[in-house]
């Protein structure tokens, strides 16, 4: 059974930046709003990271900035909303002259269809420890092992959202990936995935799987069902 979460989507239609600026968002807001909550920048006042799935996400989607919020994040974005008039990201400043809201109910859980995902932005599954695992498989056993991993991120964000229970049907996954591309990600080079993939799930758009979702990698777009 599905669980339904707020969801909160804010776009600024106007600004034009690239996919790899998505960290910089995070780093401008993270800062100018730090003391309302840890959820916008992940770390505690204490200064340790807040290790959970991110409930507010900084994106680059087709060219235009966007932050999602999930759940207690959606509610903090509508709170923000209001207070956005500029954008500041390494020294250039970005006016807001227009900036949209959509805020409401999203399913998320196991579902009884199959529905069809894309990767909006790169798939980023592999740390050093798998990555290693990764060279050495032949194609058939990547397949496997980036399935295994696709199902434990899509796992991830349904226990963020309470949507997990272990009584729920069996998670059925079929991924359809591209060629594995170089993406930079603090200055380490990493693989990124683009494609496809089926599963019996409802996940929002614009929600990330994988690694450094908060950074805006690997947000997904529902293709249909």
């Amino acid at each position: 059974m599905n669980t339904t979460l707020p969801l909160t989507t804010i776009t600024f239609p106007e600004i034009h930046l690239q996919p790899r600026d998505a960290h910089k968002l995070r780093g401008y807001f993270g800062t100018l709003f730090r003391a309302h909550s840890p959820l916008l920048h992940n770390h505690y006042e204490d200064g340790t990271y807040r290790q959970q799935y991110p409930l507010v996400q900084y994106k680059v989607l087709e060219g235009v900035p966007t932050l999602v919020g999930l759940g207690e994040g959606a509610g903090l974005l509508v709170q923000l909303f209001l207070h956005i008039r500029e954008l500041e990201l390494e020294g250039r400043r970005y006016p807001v002259l227009a900036k949209h809201i959509a805020h409401g109910p999203a399913a998320i859980g196991p579902s009884d269809a199959l529905h069809r995902y894309r990767f909006a932005t790169r798939w980023m599954p592999l740390n050093q420890e798998n990555y290693r695992e990764y060279q050495q498989l032949d194609p058939a056993g990547r397949r496997a092992q980036l399935t295994r991993i696709l199902t434990n991120n899509v796992l991830a964000l349904l226990k963020a959202a309470d949507a997990y229970a272990p009584a729920m049907p069996r998670l059925l996954l079929h991924l359809a990936l591209g060629e594995p591309v170089i993406t930079q990600f603090k200055n380490q080079p990493m693989l990124g995935f683009g494609g496809e993939f089926v599963a019996n799930v409802a996940l929002p758009d614009g929600l990330g799987l994988g690694k450094s979702v908060a950074r805006g990698f690997g947000a997904v777009a529902l293709v249909e069902g």
